[in-house]
């Protein structure tokens, strides 16, 4: 592989988004668990719920803080790594990049008034009030940000004449086709993760013997609330894959490995490709992929070979929704079966096995977000405005990326470390236990 300038633009922006996301993610899911933990306190009147709501908005700070810095980065990456891409479509995503930065503004703005009013009301649900703002500036800005990578996706709203964008329309570009199901994708993912995240830390303290009210309360909400968001996403990628399927049918021929179009189409998870391009060791579900692309075990779903070989995304993209399906199966398993194990009193949703499970869902839940935008961007190649302009096109042709790649790994992993220092020093050195004798001591 030669590491050419274009290929160093393309790692250098993968290695930020990878990076970005993990905070991103959890900066659009956690407002809605801080809210969810601290209704349920003020409903039931239970210090622990309100409890974690205020540890939980803690540490969500600092997922902000890193958010922020990461973000900063990409826009401007967006203009030193590519720039005649934004050149030709800066006119259109500069409205939903400007709405981006207004929507975190205004999350902000409602977090900062929400850490420090705590207790400062007189009625409690007048604080719980200043969740939703934040909650609707997160997922603003997820929404905005995404309707950027799904206009890449689906351009529209110009036309193109002699190489320049005319009759732009910024409003119907932000409503293309990808819009709506990439949207909704994202949102629901973000908030399964950031669910599963919270309970895998649930579960490591108990599995490390803290087995008090507040541990078995945070595992309990948190993974029921795993549960109720897998179910989400198990829609909203039924969305995603009905969409692909009608409008960009390449990104899910490669993705499933389906070279011939054809009627009652198999679903195909892992295996091999030989030689001769032919899949062995696979697992076929047959009909399941003419099902997902449209309610019918008789779907044509058309094949990767109707796609010119310069414009195929890699196939290697395959494993990537392996991976992020496999996963998303095996949170809605292990939140299913504490769920249901947690009803029968004379069963034990406290045993080891199922803990460890849970503790692997936090890291395997960012995992496939992780392998989901992989698929999302590998499978537009060769584009990065798809039928308008390929990535090798949009690339600077300074040689200095492979520098500044370098410099921006350093920063990461500094950011990355300062991140988990500063996250196990602020719980570490104030235990639920100690806190909630502090903020409660007449709870009885």
């Amino acid at each position: 592989m030669e590491l050419d300038g274009v290929m160093l633009s393309r790692m250098l922006t993968a290695m930020t988004l990878m990076f970005h996301i993990i905070f991103a993610t959890i900066g659009v899911g956690m407002p809605v668990m801080i809210a969810i933990a601290e209704f349920i306190g003020i409903k039931r009147n239970d210090p622990y719920y309100l409890l974690m709501a205020r540890r939980w908005a803690r540490g969500y700070t600092i997922t902000v803080a890193v958010g922020v810095v990461t973000g900063t980065i990409i826009g401007l990456q967006l203009s030193l790594l590519w720039p005649s891409f934004m050149e030709v479509a800066g006119q259109i995503i500069a409205l939903p990049l400007f709405m981006e930065t207004f929507a975190f503004f205004f999350e902000a703005i409602f977090l900062g008034i929400y850490l420090y009013t705590w207790d400062r009301f007189k009625g409690k649900w007048t604080h719980w009030l200043l969740t939703i703002p934040v909650m609707i500036g997160s997922s603003a800005s997820a929404l905005f940000i995404t309707t950027v990578n799904a206009f890449m996706n689906t351009p529209q709203g110009f036309e193109l004449k002699d190489g320049e964008m005319i009759n732009i329309d910024p409003i119907a570009a932000m409503l293309n086709p990808a819009m709506p199901s990439k949207v909704l994708h994202v949102v629901a993912t973000s908030y399964v993760t950031s669910a599963a995240i919270l309970a895998a830390i649930a579960a490591f303290a108990i599995l490390k013997g803290r087995r008090g009210q507040y541990e078995q309360k945070a595992l309990r909400l948190t993974v029921a609330c795993t549960f109720v968001f897998s179910l989400l996403i198990s829609i909203t990628g039924d969305i995603s894959a009905k969409f692909l399927a009608d409008v960009q049918p390449e990104k899910l021929a490669a993705a499933e490995w389906h070279f011939e179009t054809e009627k009652g189409a198999d679903l195909i998870f892992f295996g091999t490709l030989n030689e001769d391009g032919e899949i062995e060791n696979e697992i076929r579900i047959p009909k399941v992929l003419s099902f997902l692309a449209g309610n019918s075990f008789e779907t044509e779903v058309i094949g990767l070979n109707e796609t010119p070989e310069d414009e195929r995304p890699p196939l290697w993209i395959h494993y990537m929704f392996d991976t992020m399906v496999s996963i998303g199966m095996f949170l809605m398993a292990t939140s299913t079966i504490f769920v249901l194990m947690d009803r029968v009193k004379k069963w034990n949703a406290l045993n080891k096995p199922l803990l460890l499970a849970i503790l692997a869902s936090g890291p395997l839940a960012m995992v496939a977000i992780e392998a989901g935008w992989i698929l999302a961007e590998v499978g537009r190649q060769p584009w990065i405005m798809r039928g308008y302009m390929k990535v090798a096109e949009a690339a600077t042709t300074s040689d200095s990326v492979g520098l500044t790649f370098v410099l921006f790994a350093l920063l990461y992993l500094v950011l990355g470390i300062m991140a988990v220092v500063v996250l196990i020093k602020m719980f570490k050195n104030s235990p639920a236990e100690v806190e909630l004798e502090k903020r409660f001591p007449n709870r009885g």
